[in-house]
C-alpha cells in the first residue's frame, strides 16, 4: 500500500510504502477496547478513602445501659449506624492496574493504524524538528495540513524541543513511534506521521 508524503508547506512530494501487516489488517475492535480500557484503568490514582469505625473520633463508652430503658441495644458512638460514625464497606486506597497480553496491545495498535488509514485520516510529512521550541512555529506548520481539531503527531524520536512546542496546543498530542498509546491514537481525528517513523512502525509491528 502506498501513500503520499507531504512537505512542511503542504505540497505533495513522493510516495512511501506502508506495510499491509501494520496499516492494512482487519480491524479488531475488541483489542482496541481492551487496550483503551487498560490504559484508562492504569491511570487511575485509587486514593479514595473513608474512615472505618476504628478510625473516626468518638468514645468507646456505651451510649446507655443494656437493659431497662426500653430502647434497642446500643454500643459505641463509632458504629456505622450512628451519625458521625465510621463507614461500613466504603472505598479504601487500592491499585486499579492490571495486565493485558502483549499480543493484544500490538493488535490494538495495528488495528487503530489500519482504521485511520482506511478512513484517510493518516498524513505522512517529511521529518521536522522545532529547534526554537516555539508553539507559534509548530502551529503555523500544522495548519498547512490539518484543521484545529484532535490531532496526533507520531515522531521519529523523543524530540524535547518539538514536544515543548506542542504542550500549549490543547488539541494536539505528540507521541514517539515506540511509545504509542491506544487512547490518544484512537480518538485523534487526524494522525500525522514523520516520514522516518513510517519505516520504524513497519519494522516494529510487522514482526
Amino acid at each position: 500500500m502506498k501513500i503520499k508524503i507531504f512537505s512542511l508547506d503542504g505540497k505533495e512530494k513522493k510516495d512511501i510504502e506502508l506495510s499491509d501487516d501494520v496499516f492494512g489488517i482487519k480491524v479488531s475492535m475488541g483489542s482496541i477496547y481492551e487496550a483503551i480500557k487498560n490504559e484508562l484503568a492504569n491511570r487511575r490514582v485509587g486514593t479514595a478513602k473513608v474512615k472505618t469505625r476504628s478510625e473516626v473520633q468518638g468514645s468507646h463508652q456505651k451510649y446507655y445501659r443494656q437493659k431497662g430503658t426500653g430502647r434497642a441495644r446500643a454500643g459505641t458512638k463509632r458504629s456505622p449506624t450512628r451519625v458521625g460514625g465510621g463507614i461500613a464497606f466504603g472505598p479504601q486506597p487500592r491499585s486499579y492496574n492490571y495486565h493485558v497480553p502483549r499480543k493484544i496491545k500490538r493488535l490494538a495498535m495495528k488495528s487503530i493504524l489500519s482504521l485511520k488509514t482506511s478512513e484517510n485520516r493518516i498524513r505522512v510529512i517529511e521529518d521536522f524538528e522545532i529547534e526554537s521550541g516555539k508553539t507559534k512555529e509548530l502551529m503555523s506548520m500544522l495548519l498547512n495540513h490539518v484543521d484545529a481539531r484532535n490531532t496526533v503527531i507520531i515522531l521519529k524520536d523523543d524530540s524535547v524541543l518539538t514536544k515543548r512546542a506542542g504542550r500549549n496546543i490543547p488539541w494536539l498530542k505528540l507521541l514517539t513511534f515506540n511509545k504509542l498509546n491506544a487512547h490518544d491514537l484512537y480518538y485523534g481525528q487526524n494522525v500525522i506521521i514523520h516520514e522516518s517513523a513510517i519505516s520504524e512502525l513497519n519494522n516494529l509491528y510487522s514482526s
